[in-house]
């Protein structure tokens, strides 16, 4: 059951009527009676109370509650059409459905006139022409039912008139003694016709039979002739009764309380209508019947009297069930998880609201229209989450669909240096992305993988091929180093040197290596090189020093050719020293984290190695020149 569903599950309770509360207190035999074929007016105005009472606890006019105000506005329209009057209690629940729903739309109205940040004094209710429809409907009706119940009463006037013209008839027939005899028929035709008039106003109705029943009597008092047939009509009358009693006393077992008490009033609808029976034995033929009716109409008060604190125990159990809905907090709810939890505590709790009977009539609609709210508001709440979730959903799903797409896309690249960089940079802007529909979710990640991992196989693919050419690189560059340590460091500099930068232009036209084996096999290298410069340049240095110690030696007695040579030296040491502040101040402009940087910095530190071994040997020199002075 999805959240749509959830509250029109709900069973819609059905009102009591007032009448039946009415019918409670009274009871239509237990009063005295006049006389043996007419109950008394407490029965009767009793009996038509309970009537009304039954009819109006079978009717459910909360069924009105589930229509729109379309579907209410036909039915009223229906009621209008098929002319009937008596819905006027269907008619009184069609437009309180209807003022409920329209009061439910104008209040979400001005909700959202406040949430749009208007002042609620300046609200104006959109107007509803449905609404229109129905106040000139109701009106209708209402003029229609008034000129009804007016009809009626002048039709129970006119019965009431057509009945005491036929008792002035019959009290007539019975006070004339003389003709009573001839007249037998005539009378027994006015008492069916007096009968055959049924609905008269009810503040003449007891009245009007205590009369009927008087002249009657007064009728068979004075009724002289034919003994054998009055006792007849006696003994035929006594055998319907005692046929009604056993009725009534049979309804005292019957399981149906409701049912007994209708059965029962159709009984005493019977017992009128039968003739009397012989006069000794009038009150104890109705003692008995009325000794049965108490029987049943106990029954039916004690039933009425068990609902009421059923009801009540409804009443309170719902009141319940209604603060336990409206105590969810749904505003911390974050996930699917969260809301079907909740989902199935609130279905478990309308579960409970159908196991409970109806409250009573002035709180089971207040109560009904406040659970109702209190689920819709839930599931309403509920539908919005899973919708915004749906639409992130797609949204995130358009969006990885577009990075499947752009991964595919680069298949066609032949840089795939560039197109790597590319993938692992759409990679970390899929892990950016939400979560997309479950049904949707492997598939796409399988496309995006698969996408992906063609890129990555590729690369192996030519890692293998790179790791060959750098382990014969490693082997070539091993073969250098060796080359250069079977060099000698006392041969002819210039045919040594000549060789050694032979190697040198080898290695640089050597590859890469493996990376864990680069800086090893570069610092042998340098290892070697730097051992056959310095051995070199340390002889050359030497014999610079020797041949300059020769030339002191020369023009020592000279002394403006020490002085100049002097001078020499000094502007080539300033020179050399200017040259190196220049190359350690450049230094630090250098990016030595790139394999551009490393390699001028390593020629950087080599100039200036260089400089240092010149300034030093001219100090020497200098030094040389000023000892000799």
């Amino acid at each position: 059951m999805n959240e749509i569903e959830k509250t029109e599950a709900i069973e819609t309770p059905v009102e009591m009527n007032p009448a039946a509360d009415a019918a409670e207190s009274s009871s239509p035999c237990t009063q005295n009676s006049a006389s043996e074929d007419v109950a008394p007016e407490a029965v009767e105005e009793s009996v038509a109370a309970e009537e009304a009472a039954v009819v109006a606890a079978d009717r459910d006019p909360h069924r009105f509650h589930s229509l729109s105000k379309e579907e209410l506005r036909d039915e009223l329209k229906a009621i209008l059409e098929r002319d009937d009057m008596e819905a006027h209690r269907d008619v009184t629940a069609i437009k309180q459905a209807f003022f409920s729903l329209r009061s439910k739309e104008t209040l979400e109205e001005l909700n959202r006139h406040i949430e749009e940040g208007n002042a609620p004094d300046s609200f104006v209710a959109t107007p509803c022409a449905i609404e229109a429809e129905m106040k000139d409907m109701y009106a209708q009706f209402k003029e229609r039912r008034a000129a009804h119940i007016e009809a009626e009463e002048a039709f129970r006037r006119e019965n009431l008139a057509k009945k005491e013209a036929i008792l002035e008839q019959m009290k007539a027939i019975a006070g004339d003694i003389d003709t009573v005899n001839v007249k037998f028929q005539e009378f027994k035709q006015l008492q069916q016709d007096f009968k055959a008039i049924k609905e008269v106003p009810a503040t003449a109705e007891t009245e009007i039979w205590k009369t009927f029943q008087t002249v009657g009597e007064q009728f068979y008092d004075h009724l002289k002739m034919n003994k054998e047939l009055r006792d007849l009509d006696f003994k035929k009358n006594l055998e319907a009764k005692r046929a009604i009693i056993d009725s009534a006393v049979k309804l005292a077992e019957e399981k149906d309380v409701l049912a007994a008490f209708r059965s029962l009033q159709g009984l005493h609808e019977e017992w009128r209508n039968i003739g009397p029976v012989a006069k000794e034995i009038r009150d104890s033929i109705w003692d008995e019947f009325k000794t049965a009716s108490a029987t049943v109409n106990r029954r039916h008060q004690e039933y009425f009297e068990q609902r009421k604190a059923a009801e009540q125990a409804n009443e309170e159990a719902k009141t319940a069930l209604c603060e336990e809905v409206e105590a969810i907090d749904f505003s911390g709810f974050k996930s699917f998880n969260d809301w079907n939890k909740a989902t199935e505590s609130v279905i478990a709790i309308q579960k409970k609201w159908r196991e409970y009977g109806f409250a009573s009539r002035k709180a089971n609609t207040a109560l009904y229209a406040r659970f109702r709210k209190a689920c819709d508001d839930f599931f309403a709440a509920k539908t919005a989450y899973f919708q915004k979730t749906k639409d992130e959903f797609a949204a995130n799903l358009e969006k990885k669909t577009r990075l499947c797409e752009k991964v595919e896309a680069l298949r066609d690249s032949s840089d795939l240096q560039a197109a790597m960089a590319e993938v692992v940079k759409l990679q970390n802007e899929w892990k950016t992305i939400g979560s997309v529909p479950r049904k949707q979710s492997d598939a796409l990640w399988e496309r995006f993988t698969s996408a992906c991992n063609y890129f990555f196989d590729k690369r192996k693919e030519q890692s293998k091929e790179r790791r060959k050419e750098e382990a014969a690189n490693m082997e070539a560059k091993k073969g250098i180093i060796a080359a250069l340590a079977e060099l000698p460091k006392d041969g002819d500099r210039r045919e040594v040197i000549g060789r050694v930068k032979e190697l040198q232009e080898q290695w640089n036209s050597i590859g890469f290596v493996p990376f864990k084996m680069k800086d090893k096999l570069y610092a042998e290298y340098r290892e070697q090189c730097d051992a056959l410069y310095n051995a070199y340049n340390s002889r050359e240095s030497r014999q610079r020093m020797e041949n300059f110690s020769n030339r002191v030696n020369e023009i020592k007695g000279d002394g403006q050719k020490v002085r100049s040579e002097r001078d020499r030296l000094v502007r080539a040491l300033d020179s050399r020293r200017n040259d190196l502040n220049t190359i350690e101040n450049n230094m630090g402009f250098f990016n030595v984290k790139s394999s551009a940087g490393s390699s001028l910095v390593k020629e950087m530190e080599n100039r200036i190695k260089r400089l240092k071994d010149d300034i030093r040997e001219l100090e020497e020199k200098i030094a040389m020149l000023d000892s000799k002075d």
